[in-house]
């Protein structure tokens, strides 16, 4: 009787282990509401950079140099992560990644999906690769801690000092001189280029 329920406790906890859920096949968009979706690798108020890998379906550290990447700065000021169902070309020396969102909103668990509105983009050359970070609020009004915000316009006009809170962070997250913002782009841009990137 011990042999059969220790079996049955080995194979519940294999079964339990093997429903992980696949980020990397969620839709884009939530097929009930029909928003937009982002997954959380990083939560917002954390030094410790991690990232989604499809092949184990866990969250890992981001490896530089074989060992964890600490942001050497203010912690992440939004929670980071990516746009599910999505796809950007892969850059020489980058793999293929989903598109990334920084979602403006309170601190949210690794492996949270959010219903989100994109409300602009940030263009930056990080050590001579070009990368566009979609920058949202949360779909549900009660998750907003900008509240009314729901375009570029809004966001700097209402809080002017939030792009240069974005700013000065992406210039600072890595190494002294490797990121460079490039330009700022509106929901309408963001938008189209989610479009774009969605396989």
């Amino acid at each position: 009787m011990h042999f059969r329920g220790f079996v049955f406790v080995v194979l519940s906890s294999l079964g339990v282990i093997g429903c992980r859920t696949d980020y990397a096949e969620l839709p884009t968009f939530s097929p009930e509401k029909k928003l937009l979706q982002a997954v959380i690798e990083v939560p917002a108020g954390t030094n410790k950079e991690q990232a989604y890998d499809p092949k184990t379906k866990e969250f890992k550290p981001v490896q530089r140099a074989g060992t964890d990447r600490m942001v050497e700065f203010l912690p992440f000021p939004g929670n980071y992560g990516f746009i599910p169902g999505t796809r950007l070309e892969p850059a020489p020396g980058v793999a293929a990644r989903p598109l990334p969102i920084l979602v403006l909103a309170e601190s949210q668990p690794s492996g949270t999906v959010m219903d989100v509105q994109p409300v602009g983009l940030v263009l930056l050359d990080n050590v001579g690769v070009m990368e566009q970070i979609v920058l949202a609020v949360p779909a549900r009004p009660s998750q907003r801690i900008l509240p009314d915000i729901t375009t570029w316009a809004d966001l700097t006009r209402r809080y002017p000092a939030a792009k240069e809170v974005l700013r000065l962070w992406f210039q600072h997250r890595g190494r002294s001189g490797e990121v460079h913002i490039m330009g700022w782009k509106d929901e309408k841009e963001a938008e189209r280029r989610i479009k774009a990137a969605m396989q």
